[in-house]
């Protein structure tokens, strides 16, 4: 049977019992419905991965004694940096949990002329901690101890002005500059467009700030698809597949 894992955001001391956080004492007794002596791996944002084991539930929260430390997965040797331009629905989210599980370290929402998302500040802070959450949802199932970080929504050109990377690729699908040409970066900004596509303006922009196109072949991806093989292309080439 699968030990659960759960992710933290207080700290992990080992030998010493612990009383679990409100939402993850929820989890793990009434989602979950552990018992005592379940063994159970707690990691953390300081990548502090653990072994535990439940001493005592009650109906609002859970402790456990934690034992030992548990070796995580290294993070991959390329950085990745996704700007995905927002579309409605799933969509996102789905993109957001696969990119994460392909090792993704960083992922700007972003706007764009063809973007049909509309959010005011109010709605943008709830989208990004739901998306947050996805996140850490996709480190918890896939072994990973480094949650890559949502950052908030931004234009374009804010992304092409603050964005650093030694790699920048833009996925177009009149490209066919191959990967294997380049010299391998230890960092790659990936932008993908709406559903229906960055404009030409919006590419040549990007060529602009230093972005080469790539593309994925003959057919035209989804916009929640296109990160996906983009990720797992370069992790491939360049990273840790």
């Amino acid at each position: 049977m699968r030990i659960p894992r759960l992710h933290l955001l207080q700290p992990l001391p080992l030998e010493q019992t612990i009383t679990l956080e409100a939402a993850a004492s929820h989890y793990v007794g009434k989602v979950l419905r552990m018992q005592e002596k379940q063994e159970i791996i707690l990691f953390n944002d300081l990548s502090e991965q653990v072994s535990a084991h439940i001493v005592s539930l009650s109906k609002k929260s859970v402790s456990v004694f934690v034992s030992a430390p548990v070796a995580g997965p290294p993070p991959s040797s390329l950085h990745t940096h996704l700007g995905q331009v927002m579309s409605r629905g799933e969509r996102m989210d789905f993109a957001i949990q696969k990119a994460t599980e392909l090792g993704v370290d960083e992922i700007t929402p972003l706007f764009s002329r063809r973007c049909e998302v509309k959010l005011d500040h109010h709605r943008q802070a709830k989208r990004v901690a739901h998306w947050q959450q996805i996140a850490i949802s996709a480190c918890e199932q896939s072994g990973r101890i480094d949650v890559p970080r949502i950052h908030s929504p931004q234009t374009l050109s804010h992304w092409f002005d603050s964005t650093q990377a030694e790699a920048k690729l833009v996925l177009h699908p009149h490209q066919t500059n191959p990967l294997a040409l380049h010299v391998a970066p230890a960092s790659c900004a990936l932008l993908i467009g709406p559903e229906g596509g960055l404009t030409q303006q919006e590419v040549e922009q990007a060529y602009t700030h230093g972005y080469t196109g790539l593309s994925l072949g003959p057919r035209i991806l989804r916009t929640e698809t296109a990160p996906l093989a983009a990720l797992t292309l370069l992790q491939y080439i360049w990273g840790d597949l």
